[in-house]
């Protein structure tokens, strides 16, 4: 085994083999050749298995994930007459997008931004088939930072999974109003005092790292925020649902061609991933013991870490410091609905333009924020399961004037 990222006292929170996993860099493993071979090799394992495929899913260990791995724990998949193999984990966005690349997995979560570079970015044929989650994540400062503000992240190391990320975008909102600006350089460069620094790191690693003081804040998905918050010494600063309302993060994924070609498989799978997004909102705390590795074991980390991370947020201490200041909005740490509101997926792309990230971006000032709304999402299947499970609309994520619309809100 390699050596462990995380210092002695952490690594009890893990799975021995979760820590064994290796490491991988986003733009080494998607570069455009990478790419071109992966679709190429994954369209022929797609088309060989399209007659009857088994649904192999691929997975990150957050909470982003828990509708899917509730469709799997809770036999939806089955119950739609198709076969789902073990969940499989990987360590960070790299590799999991390889393996969808490659058609090794065909149903995955990903951060929302991510198939939107991967399809208009590089060509890959990537369909959003449902939401996965809203809200889930949030912003935590480490307890001698002396960050109470975000007009306090001048100077800074701050953490992100993922340039193409909800975090990414919604931290940068939130620096732009206070005045501070982005910037991407190596960790010890200069800053200037309204200069925040960002990089990517693993969100296993997020805690830890702020413990040994090597990072002042970081942004990221649950359950990482309640881990910061109970081993880490980390405080809340800011939920993202409390920025963005009810904003989406992660989203159901798979290949385009088995929407084309398989339409039945792929209306059975979300079928059943609608059902895990359904039971996941109105049982949390089960679900939180299921996924911990206290549990079923499909997250490595304790159940009291899952737990806090589903179910602890409008409390008085949240509301005294700040984290929450729009109480009135009902969100929840996370919630699960799975409509992929056009409204949403339009704000993103805008938001996105006015992002900084690493690499070549220059897609994204190409991109019409209308045509992705419409051209990236399978409206199809998704409509069709809850309106199947209408239960899906007692979410707190649903606007109750209109289930199928609504209007974006962004507010600090």
């Amino acid at each position: 085994m390699p050596e462990s990222p995380l210092p002695p006292a952490w690594r009890d929170l893990y799975a021995p083999d979760y820590l064994a996993l290796p490491r991988r860099g986003f733009l080494e493993a998607m570069t455009a050749a990478g790419v071109a071979a992966a679709v190429a090799a994954g369209a022929r394992r797609a088309r060989a298995a399209a007659a009857d495929p088994v649904v192999r899913i691929g997975y990150i260990p957050i909470t982003d994930a828990t509708a899917l791995l509730v469709a799997h724990a809770k036999g939806f998949f089955r119950d739609e007459g198709l076969e789902a193999a073990q969940p499989t984990l990987m360590r960070g966005w790299a590799p999991l997008v390889e393996s969808f690349a490659a058609d090794r997995v065909n149903l995955v979560h990903f951060l929302m931004p991510i198939p939107i570079w991967m399809r208009y970015g590089n060509g890959f044929p990537v369909k959003i088939v449902a939401w996965a989650h809203t809200n889930g994540s949030g912003i935590v400062v480490g307890r001698t930072s002396g960050i109470t503000s975000f007009r306090d992240f001048g100077g800074k190391q701050v953490a992100v999974p993922f340039w193409y990320s909800m975090h990414n975008i919604v931290l940068q909102y939130a620096l732009r109003a206070a005045g501070i600006k982005a910037v991407i350089r190596p960790q010890g460069a200069p800053l200037a005092a309204d200069e925040c620094n960002l990089q990517i790191m693993p969100p296993p690693d997020m805690p830890p790292a702020l413990a040994a003081g090597k990072l002042d804040a970081y942004i990221v998905a649950e359950p990482f925020n309640a881990l910061g918050e109970l081993r880490a010494g980390a405080r809340m600063l800011r939920f993202t649902g409390d920025i963005w309302k009810h904003h989406p993060c992660c989203v159901a994924c798979v290949r385009e061609d088995l929407t084309r070609d398989n339409a039945e498989w792929t209306q059975r799978v979300v079928n059943a991933t609608v059902r895990g997004a359904i039971y996941a909102s109105q049982n949390k705390r089960e679900v939180a013991r299921l996924l911990s590795r206290d549990g079923a074991g499909y997250l490595p980390v304790p159940a009291d870490v899952v737990e806090r991370a589903m179910l602890a947020y409008d409390e008085p201490g949240y509301r005294e410091t700040g984290a929450i200041r729009h109480a009135e909005w009902g969100a929840g740490r996370i919630d699960f609905q799975p409509w992929p509101y056009p409204s949403a997926t339009e704000l993103m792309v805008r938001l996105m333009r006015e992002t900084e990230v690493g690499g070549d971006a220059g897609f994204l000032g190409r991109l019409d924020p209308t045509f992705v709304a419409r051209d990236l999402v399978d409206y199809g299947p998704v409509r069709r399961a809850v309106e199947r499970f209408p239960e899906w609309a007692r979410d707190p994520g649903v606007n109750r004037g209109d289930p199928f619309a609504r209007e974006e809100v962004l507010a600090l």
